[in-house]
């Protein structure tokens, strides 16, 4: 397995998938799930639309249609309500079942956004940690970009990562 952070544009990751940061309707909304949507155009919403959604910390995987990315896997973190509503278990959760879709599919080359981290509030420095630790855990065999949207983001996984 091999970790490595990478600031910029996640939809333009040539990799077997990039992760959406996506609500539980999958339909596109703002962050990274409306610039995945845009990027990928109408056929992924049309996809999308045959899941019947997908509950917070789970997953669920397309195709990537007009990205550079072959597939799309689709997962839902939690809203950050304070720290003591499971938010940590099911942002775990996200990556997991996100890491198991891959492997499950013959993926071994996937990109992660930084999950929660935006309009659902969760803390950045926090999320980072949880992300590392779980791909640490379930990521045997794949190869993990964390994509990082800015250099604060940037610092903070390169941050968790460690020495």
């Amino acid at each position: 397995m091999a970790i490595r952070v990478w600031r910029g544009d996640i939809t333009t990751l040539a990799v077997d998938a990039i992760v959406n940061a996506a609500n539980e309707s999958l339909l596109g909304g703002g962050g990274v799930d409306g610039e995945i949507h845009r990027a990928a155009g109408p056929g992924l919403l049309g996809e999308c639309r045959t899941l019947g959604g997908c509950p917070t910390g789970e997953a669920r995987i397309t195709g990537g249609h007009d990205l550079a990315a072959r597939h799309v896997i689709h997962t839902v973190g939690p809203v950050w309500r304070g720290g003591g509503q499971g938010e940590d278990a099911l942002l775990a959760s996200a990556y997991e079942n996100s890491l198991a879709l891959a492997r499950q599919n013959g993926l071994t080359t996937i990109a992660f956004p930084a999950i929660s981290t935006g309009v659902y509030g969760f803390p950045a420095d926090r999320a980072a940690r949880i992300a590392v630790d779980t791909i640490r855990r379930h990521g045997a065999g794949l190869q993990v970009t964390l994509v990082a949207y800015d250099p604060a983001a940037e610092r903070l996984l390169i941050a968790a990562l460690g020495p």
